[in-house]
């Protein structure tokens, strides 16, 4: 079955913009997992505009407590720097299921793009290696229609994450065919190559569905800004609940899950 991922970013911004506490970052992450969620995602950044190293930890702890699978998404060529250990150090701490390497800068307001493989892969190698030796499953952040998406396999990567950004604006104007058989083309190149597929970016209870009918083995889909902004009219528990029937009917429908 398709695992859902709660991204909790924004829970995050909201706190962050007020200072303080509130809402509190664990109390929804637990709360999130009551619903259903089969795990949770960060994206700590260097500039801490959001999810904070301190938070890392404590959610890492929560996960460990609960049985579930934590993923920490990060760009790995971050440098350390006050307030931000690494992506490498955080992930030493906190020994998360998946850590999901992102080519996210510093002024970028969300992730957009995904590496590009004939010009970092040497790089990312002994990256890749040093996180899987920490036991980490390793996903790395890849484009729809990228040429070279076998390329992660070669790098010792065990998933890719397909940008699903494209995708989610084709299916709000109602041009959905061409970037919905360009995921399903990528995502089956990168099967072909062993590699698992997990998706994400702007899904949301209308276009997920969709994805995941198209998409054979969709292993994983971290999903934040739209869940979290369906819970502002629909509460937090009631819309994890509404997106975990959606991969659980994708199950039942089209056998989606681990190949």
């Amino acid at each position: 079955m398709t695992a859902l991922s709660v991204n909790l970013n924004k829970i995050a911004v909201l706190r962050n913009s007020r200072g303080g506490t509130e809402p509190d970052l664990l109390r929804a992450a637990s709360t999130c997992l009551d619903a259903g969620a089969h795990g949770l995602t960060v994206h700590p950044r260097p500039d801490a505009r959001h999810i904070r190293a301190a938070d890392v930890l404590l959610l890492g702890d929560l996960c460990t407590q609960r049985g579930v699978e934590f993923n920490i998404e990060g760009n790995p060529f971050a440098p350390a720097r006050t307030g931000y250990p690494g992506l490498l150090a955080l992930c030493e701490a906190t020994r998360p299921a998946q850590v999901t390497l992102v080519p996210d800068g510093d002024g970028q307001l969300t992730s957009d793009h995904g590496f590009d493989f004939v010009r970092d892969g040497a790089a990312l190698q002994p990256l890749i290696a040093a996180f899987k030796l920490l036991g980490c499953r390793v996903s790395v952040f890849v484009d729809v229609g990228d040429p070279h998406v076998e390329q992660a396999a070669a790098l010792g990567a065990d998933r890719i994450e397909l940008y699903t950004g494209p995708y989610a604006e084709a299916f709000a104007t109602g041009h959905i065919q061409p970037a919905l058989a360009a995921a399903v083309a990528t995502a089956q190149r990168a099967q072909a190559a062993g590699l698992g597929v997990n998706a994400g970016h702007d899904l949301n209870q209308d276009n997920l569905p969709v994805l995941l009918q198209a998409i054979a083995n969709v292993q994983e889909v971290s999903i934040g800004h739209a869940l979290i902004g369906d819970a502002l009219y629909a509460g937090l528990q009631a819309t994890v609940r509404a997106y975990r029937c959606i991969v659980d009917r994708a199950a039942l429908l089209y056998g989606a899950g681990p190949a």
